[in-house]
């Protein structure tokens, strides 16, 4: 062999290729966010429904008439939760410039008190540069984003139809591909219930978490709380940080419509239904290896949310997540998916 030869790349050119295919993969994925979004809530939609199917099928029911039945019962729950918070939504995006303008407000005379008594702080500069009525903002694009998303409902179902179909048959080719005994078909087996059971449990703890946050905030007397029970159980789906986001706007809400006490318990509660539920019931459902670092949740948020928007926040942790179990299946990976854990799996195998 020639000294000339070629061998290949090296080791720093490789990594730099892969470095430059993640780059044109994501700058793919945000130009063309309109046409993932929806693929990806269909995705989101059938993993949730997968395990409804093969319920119905288990009892008898023929998989046509099963992955009906679960479209239905889709459709009613998605008309019910609009019948009930489209009302609210249009009062709060009606009322959205009067309430930044209160909780700006609020917040000048929060300073003032301060500076009367003579401590010195420059609320006027700390409002220009964090506003505070920006979380209400947020909320709004939040969940008009959503409601945009949805407004192709038609294609995301047809996409959860065929993908319910698909699912049932994805297994049986996987082996087919790689042989019932190989490493290859166990692997995609494995991704497949993790990621099932991990959408699962979230889900139902979410939905219990929105649901105790609006009986809460109903109590309390708190405007628009079906609204932010909905925000509550999205923002759920993202750990710690998304627990803060959702609890923020019902909290100034209440202290600018209704007094500061109530906007205290009102954030309490919150932390209370979060540790009780994201800290204590979650981790114990899900078990070990299903958490992720505070940190890649708020990085992911962030990622997201830039590629896909407001919707790409709300994903963001079960997109990660979905990421983290398919590298913990694979062995050159799996170094990757340890790094991105949460700390208490590792101080749990001490």
């Amino acid at each position: 062999m020639s000294k000339n030869s070629y061998t290949g790349p090296s080791h720093v050119q490789q990594v730099l290729f892969n470095l430059a295919a993640i780059v044109v993969v994501v700058a793919g994925m945000r130009a063309s966010s309109e046409i993932l979004i929806p693929f990806l809530l269909a995705v989101f939609i059938s993993v949730i429904a997968n395990p409804l199917v093969a319920k119905l099928r288990s009892r008898g029911i023929p998989i046509l008439g099963a992955i009906l039945i679960v479209i239905f019962g889709i459709v009613a729950i998605g008309i019910g939760v609009a019948s009930l918070l489209g009302t609210s939504l249009n009062d709060f995006s009606d009322n959205l410039p009067l309430y930044k303008e209160m909780v700006n407000n609020t917040a000048t005379n929060f300073f003032t008190f301060f500076e009367e008594r003579g401590l010195k702080i420059s609320g006027a500069a700390i409002i220009e540069r964090f506003d505070p009525g920006a979380a209400m903002s947020l909320t709004s694009s939040i969940l008009s984003g959503l409601g945009g998303a949805l407004s192709s409902g038609l294609l995301i179902l047809l996409m959860v139809v065929f993908m319910l179909l698909e699912a049932t048959i994805f297994k049986y080719k996987m082996r087919h591909i790689f042989g019932s005994q190989s490493d290859g078909a166990s692997q995609v087996d494995s991704f497949s219930d993790t990621v099932n059971r991990y959408m699962l449990i979230k889900t139902g703890t979410s939905l219990a978490t929105g649901i105790i946050a609006t009986i809460w905030l109903m109590i309390l007397g708190v405007d628009y709380p079906l609204l932010w029970g909905f925000l509550t159980f999205l923002f759920n789906y993202v750990p710690t940080v998304g627990s803060i986001i959702a609890a923020v706007p019902p909290a100034l809400l209440a202290l600018i419509t209704i007094s500061p006490v109530t906007a205290l318990l009102s954030a309490i509660g919150y932390f209370v239904i979060n540790i009780s539920i994201g800290s204590i019931l979650e981790p114990k459902m899900l078990g070990q290896g299903l958490g992720l670092s505070t940190l890649v949740v708020f990085i992911s948020l962030l990622f997201w949310g830039w590629v896909f928007g407001p919707i790409g926040m709300v994903l963001s942790v079960p997109l990660t997540m979905t990421i983290k179990i398919a590298l913990s299946n694979s062995e050159s990976g799996k170094w990757l998916s340890d790094l991105m854990d949460a700390p208490m799996t590792f101080s749990s195998d001490k």
